[in-house]
């Protein structure tokens, strides 16, 4: 559909606003997802867009980018702002709304103190460890998003696959009246996974990059022939992305059920291989489940 024919999406900033457009959708039964993003909106989240567009009547993109998971020193001034270009892919797209607040919007009080949201366990770990307080930032934001607008469903990522977990026991935990919806990991054609901050590699270190992609699937390969080795395969990973220039923040296997330290006695189909790494002044973020193949 080009963007002339396309239906305009219908941009909102405020709850009132947001609100008043859904629950006349709802008060004609009609169903609503909700995509939370940052935006600087790529094919991945295209994505998201299209799965739960199978599944709803209507569909909500959010675009916020939300201060409070970004730790000192993190990129929030630098994150990539593109809403004029991010509405005009979603009106391609056939959004019914686009729901931009501004940080008041969304933190009424301020956002140096706001109440907060914290899931202690699945969020304490990996990029929990690495972040402080980063998830605490993001289930506050999101659990705020979806008491704005009270969709049916809400569609997450693979990619931030301890986020996912760390949002589905939010909404679990909390009773929130929404649906979950996993969507998986949308990847260039040499395996690098997409993300807004694959814009700050340089051309160098973009032909680099896939080499974490290609090290996590020699783990999950090595597991699936029969190795149970777990910390030495580990090394051997973290091993194969320095020799590239990359420096691990961490590459680990974990049950994918709760991304604990597995077990001997667990059935390989049941893990996955976790990684952050930085290469230059790029985070980078994949995972594999085992389950997978090629």
């Amino acid at each position: 559909m080009s963007i002339a024919a396309a239906k305009e999406p219908f941009v909102v900033s405020t709850e009132r606003d947001a609100r008043r457009r859904v629950l006349e959708w709802q008060a004609e039964r009609q169903t609503v997802a909700l995509v939370p993003t940052m935006g600087n909106l790529h094919r991945g989240h295209i994505s998201l867009v299209e799965k739960v567009q199978q599944l709803a009547d209507r569909v909500v993109c959010s675009i916020f980018v939300n201060p409070t998971q970004f730790g000192p020193g993190e990129d929030f001034d630098a994150y990539p702002r593109t809403l004029q270009e991010d509405e005009r892919k979603l009106a391609a797209l056939g959004i019914d709304l686009v729901f931009a607040p501004t940080v008041n919007e969304i933190y009424p009080f301020g956002d140096e103190s706001p109440v907060t949201v914290t899931v202690p366990g699945l969020s304490d770990g990996l990029c929990g460890a690495s972040r402080p307080g980063h998830f605490t930032g993001v289930t506050t934001v999101v659990c705020r998003l979806l008491n704005i607008i009270r969709p049916d469903f809400a569609v997450f990522g693979e990619k931030d696959y301890q986020q996912l977990l760390v949002l589905s026991r939010m909404v679990e935990d909390l009773r929130l009246p929404v649906e979950v919806i996993r969507a998986p990991i949308v990847r260039d054609s040499d395996g690098l996974a997409l993300s807004s901050r694959n814009r700050y590699l340089t051309a160098e270190q973009r032909q680099i990059a896939p080499t974490l992609n290609r090290t996590l699937w020699t783990l999950v390969e090595a597991i699936q022939a029969g190795r149970t080795d777990y910390p030495a395969l580990e090394a051997q990973g973290r091993s194969l992305l320095e020799a590239v220039g990359f420096k691990p923040d961490y590459l680990e296997i974990r049950t994918a059920a709760d991304i604990k330290r597995p077990t001997l006695a667990l059935p390989p189909d049941e893990l996955i291989v976790l990684a952050a790494a930085w290469l230059g002044e790029t985070r980078l973020l994949d995972n594999v489940q085992v389950a997978h193949s090629r």
